[in-house]
């Protein structure tokens, strides 16, 4: 698991295919605290919500926040900055790994003019439409579309996505909540390049996601290591924490291309926005990045 930024140049092996499992997970974390739609509740997620009710416990008495903390942090974060870009006059939202999110529903349901677009792998994709679509929320504002966030080329490219979903030159807001720790830094900063350039190409453009720090604590650093391969081995992916702090992540987002970049910590909402505060510093980080 990488710690600090590496030179290592990106894994040819590098998979993104093992990752939506847990997307069922968080999408029943949004449907238990009010923030998903009944249409996007699984089975298979509160399956997992019940099973990762004991480790949870022992997460927020060990760390001082749970798993759930951190992902409802980052998620009313996100919701927060994206209404911050809107108000700014930004009209077309992508949602990458998008999952069983409802962001997308509950965005076109307060902006009925929003373009929005959700993409995520192909399986999920096709899963995430079925269900919008038998609710009638598909239309030619609200769309669902397969990527593919390492491949270089062909229709599931990250490039053919956004020309896709968004045939002009406007400023777009790019959301990838749940995804970019499931891989290496100098894998996934590949993508970040790729998609600095694309914002560049659209002035005015946000991309916003979340990134978690790992702690100095040797023991907690060790406890997070190995539950981290767990996860990696379950993902068939790499789990890592990028960063030890925000000015590191700062600083990588702003070689990858951002020029403006903003590393949100969640303990600035306390008392701003209503999400659940963490014992500790947080270990979970918002990236604000523009073009």
């Amino acid at each position: 698991m990488n710690t600090t930024p590496s030179d290592k140049s990106p894994s040819k092996k590098a998979d993104s295919s093992g990752i939506s499992f847990t997307a069922l997970y968080t999408g029943a974390v949004w449907h238990r605290h009010g923030l998903s739609d009944d249409v996007l509740a699984t089975d298979q997620g509160r399956w997992l919500y019940h099973l990762m009710t004991p480790f949870e416990a022992s997460s927020k008495a060990l760390i001082g926040g749970s798993i759930r903390t951190f992902l409802l942090q980052r998620h009313l974060i996100i919701d927060h900055l994206i209404e911050q870009a809107l108000e700014r006059g930004v009209t077309q939202v992508l949602e990458i790994a998008c999952g069983m999110s409802s962001r997308g529903i509950r965005l076109r349901d307060k902006h009925p003019l929003l373009h929005m677009v959700e993409a995520d792998l192909p399986g999920m994709a096709t899963r995430k439409a079925a269900r919008l679509l038998v609710a009638g929320r598909l239309g030619d504002r609200h769309q669902v579309t397969p990527v593919d966030i390492l491949a270089e080329s062909g229709e599931q490219a990250l490039e053919a996505v956004v020309e896709r979903a968004f045939n002009n030159n406007e400023p777009m807001v790019v959301v990838t909540e749940g995804l970019t720790s499931y891989f290496s830094l100098p894998v996934i900063s590949e993508f970040w390049k790729r998609l600095a350039q694309l914002m560049q190409q659209r002035p005015g453009s946000v991309y916003l996601s979340e990134s978690y720090l790992m702690p100095g604590q040797p023991l907690l650093r060790g406890t997070l290591k190995s539950l981290g391969g767990l996860l990696g081995a379950v993902t068939r992916s790499d789990v890592s924490f990028h960063f030890l702090n925000d000015q590191q992540a700062a600083e990588h987002f702003a070689a990858c291309g951002f020029p403006s970049v903003a590393v949100h910590n969640p303990a600035d909402f306390y008392g701003r926005l209503p999400i659940p505060e963490s014992r500790h510093d947080p270990m979970v980080r918002v990236i604000e990045a523009r073009s």
